[in-house]
């Protein structure tokens, strides 16, 4: 039976270089070559027992790069014909509408050359849709895959892989009768409507993050604390949650086999079409189908050929699947737990040795809630390093408080549900009671984010390297005879150390250091010298995934508070962060300029001050001078401008004023020449004018703009003035983020 979990694994790895291949050109022969070696290596080999599962992960890769050459021929050259194309399409809603900043989007599913394809509709307007309607129209079609220019896989990872717009007005057929495949998203809506009902506003929000993994709610503070404490993992519907419910369904059945099967098949089924088939829910359900049909068969059931399985057949449906986030995390948490759990498990009982009683059996439930997670982390840990950056440092303990209250909540709601259409009455009571277990979660995760060093960031390289440098400990660990846990522990501890010193002595090393974050179409830069730290702007295409990357970047330099935060002016793609940053990085002075605007001031344990005139800040040899607005009522022209005066480099930031803003400073202004230029209006042709650049003469120039954003940023005109008085141009969407050190 374990070949099928050789094959499984040569068919996922066949899938996995074929899909990233596609964007990186040196993946295919690297791999193949490592194959090679591979072979070549088990065919050295004086251990014949190697020859099967290599034979077996040899079919499975050629199975695996067979099948994705068909499924691509059949299923995506189709919907790459459409890419970029405008075309009529007629597509039925499969889930209600979702609200967004822009208008409203929805999963639907259309049809292609006569095969079905999911599909998301992202439309202009705040429109009402139900799963079942149908959208008749003129939409602009684009493909939905990962390329060089969107290297996100979101998509694609969960069958989607096609996107409309709108080019004019749409119809939509609301649908007589409701498609049974549509129930699902149906129930979904009255269970997310029942506990908008029956919960407290305060746990209304991780209730359904929890059951039914819609944790859109959350408010950004509260995500954060579960990433930083380490169990994020809670309120996305997994392998955890199937866990839980299979666990109630035994108690419910007495463990009855048949009963079991009987019972648990049809609501594990359902409740993945409910939680809509993320790849962890799958995954999971799959192998408890699989122990199940095997406890009813009296087969013998075994974990690493089931994981391997239920791999295949996830494959075989999508073989685009295996890029998923979900997909990796779950089958690398499951991986690590058959790998890891029962010998971490059997040391850790190991010391401490009691009698049977009490004690032994609490000590035996500590060892197993503790082996399990480091085994689960074990796989898991680089993948959320690389997909995410926080590798928190606490997960171990925060897991072992909270996972028990969790189990109780998750069959608490799940009792809710049925409670409400048998006896009402009681609904309330238990969700009452369940607010309060949730309350401690919440606190629980907040209380151990906070504590420091609660999380490392990737961020910065020198933790990466420490990441590498442990595994590599971890890889020596387990290859040596004798096993000495307490120094792997203490190396370990020791090279996280230096990291760390690293990491934040290095920024101090430089006189002065410039840093424009790559936040997409947005602005955010941090100037730095003499122990000071201020941040510009801090606005992007996303204001959590903005926040994010700034308070990451602080916090792994070991900046935990700003010296100042400094608003050119309001708009969105320069100000939408603030609220969420100031909840993980505090300041002392928040500037902000004194114009008519609806702004709500975020809340800060520092002084915030309204810049109506010019204004100088001096520490040491540096000087940070703040131009204050110059008319009423136009937000780009009174932006804020800044000058940053070192001994070793100048620079200049003038918001989004354009040409007229700029014209208006330099007439009331004496500036000088500047090393260091931060294009305005994100290299818009308006901006960055001629008198501007024979003013102050930069050498250098940075452009904060998104990749193929729809303003055409940075523009011709800009570059090309740009190149006549030869100044350096470094572009966040080409650069990424850009640091100039002096």
């Amino acid at each position: 039976m374990r070949r099928l979990m050789w094959f499984s694994l040569g068919f996922a790895v066949s899938c996995g270089i074929l899909a990233y291949g596609m964007n990186c050109p040196w993946l295919l022969p690297a791999a193949a070559a490592a194959g090679i070696l591979a072979i070549a290596a088990v065919g050295c080999s004086r251990k014949p027992q190697w020859i099967h599962p290599a034979l077996a992960v040899l079919a499975g890769g050629l199975a695996g790069f067979l099948w994705f050459g068909i499924f691509g021929f059949l299923y995506l050259d189709p919907a790459a014909a459409l890419d970029g194309q405008t075309t009529t399409l007629c597509v039925t809603a499969s889930d209600y509408g979702c609200e967004t900043n822009y208008g409203t989007v929805v999963d639907a599913v259309t049809s292609i050359e006569g095969k079905p394809y999911q599909i998301r509709v992202y439309h202009n307007e705040k429109i009402e849709i139900a799963p079942g309607d149908t959208v008749d129209g003129v939409f602009r079609v684009r493909l939905a895959i990962a390329d060089r220019n969107n290297p996100s896989t979101y998509y694609q990872g969960k069958g989607v892989f096609l996107l409309a717009y709108p080019e004019n007005k749409v119809t939509i057929y609301p649908a007589d009768d409701i498609p049974k495949w549509c129930y699902p998203a149906v129930l979904r809506q009255r269970i997310l409507n029942l506990l908008e009902d029956v919960m407290p506003e305060d746990a209304e929000a991780f209730a359904k993050a929890l059951l039914i993994g819609k944790g859109e709610d959350l408010d950004y503070a509260a995500n954060t604390s579960f990433r930083v404490s380490g169990i994020r993992h809670i309120i996305a519907v997994s392998g955890l949650h199937i866990s839980i419910l299979y666990g109630l369904i035994c108690t419910v059945t007495l463990r009855r086999r048949y009963l079991t099967a009987l019972m648990g098949m049809p609501t594990l089924l359902l409740f993945a079409a409910v939680a809509g088939f993320t790849p962890s829910v799958v995954r999971s359900c799959i192998m408890v189908w699989l122990m199940l049909f095997a406890m009813v068969f009296d087969r013998e059931y075994d974990p690493p050929t089931a994981l391997g399985f239920s791999v295949l057949v996830m494959l075989v449906v999508n073989p685009l699947a295996v890029t998923s986030v979900s997909m990796q995390l779950s089958v690398g948490c499951v991986a690590g737990i058959l790998l890891f759990n029962a010998p971490i498990n059997q040391r850790l009982k190991g010391m401490l040795r009691t009698k049977k009683g009490v004690v032994s059996k609490l000590w035996s439930m500590f060892c197993s809630s503790v082996s399990v997670t480091l085994s689960a982390m074990s796989l898991v840990t680089p993948l959320s390093a690389c997909y995410f950056g926080p590798v928190s440092l606490v997960g171990v303990l925060t897991n072992i408080f909270t996972l028990w209250a969790v189990n109780l909540i998750f069959n608490g709601l799940v009792a809710v549900c049925l409670l409400h259409l048998l006896w009402p009455a009681v609904t309330g009571v238990l969700a009452w009671v369940l607010a309060w277990l949730i309350r401690y979660v919440l606190m629980t995760a907040k209380v151990m984010a906070s504590i420091p060093m609660a999380a490392v960031y990737t961020k910065s390289s020198y933790i990466v390297f420490w990441l590498v440098f442990a595994y590599l400990l971890l890889a020596g660990f387990l290859v040596m005879k004798k096993k000495r846990p307490v120094a792997l522990l203490c190396c370990g501890t020791i090279g996280l150390c230096l990291a760390l010193l690293a990491s934040w002595t290095e920024p101090l090393t430089s006189g002065v250091r410039v840093t424009m974050l790559d936040v997409g179409q947005g602005q955010a830069v941090l100037l730095q010298s003499e122990g000071r730290t201020f941040l510009v702007d801090c606005g992007g295409d996303s204001d959590e995934k903005t926040a994010d990357i700034v308070a990451e970047t602080l916090l792994s330099q070991g900046v935990r508070r700003l010296d100042g935060i400094i608003l050119t002016h309001y708009d969105w793609d320069h100000a939408g962060a603030l609220h969420n940053l100031l909840t993980r990085v505090d300041t002392d002075y928040l500037f902000l300029p004194d114009t008519h605007n609806a702004f709500q001031v975020p809340h800060t344990t520092g002084q915030t001050l309204f810049i109506w005139q010019d204004m100088k800040l001096s520490f040491g040899a540096c000087s940070l001078q703040i131009y204050g607005p110059v008319y009423s009522g136009l937000s780009n022209e009174n932006s804020l401008c800044v000058l940053f005066d070192t001994e070793k480099c100048d620079i200049l930031i003038t918001g989004d004023r354009s040409a007229f803003g700029e014209r208006m400073l330099l007439r009331s202004r004496t500036l000088p020449d500047v090393d260091i230029l931060v294009a305005g209006h994100h290299g818009a042709a308006g901006s960055t004018s001629e008198e501007l650049l024979q003013m102050v003469q930069p050498e250098t120039v940075l452009i904060s703009a998104a990749k193929d954003n729809i303003y055409g940023h940075p523009a011709d005109a800009l570059l090309q003035r740009l190149e006549r008085y030869g100044c350096t141009v470094y572009r966040t969407d080409e650069h990424g983020t850009i640091t100039i050190r002096r």
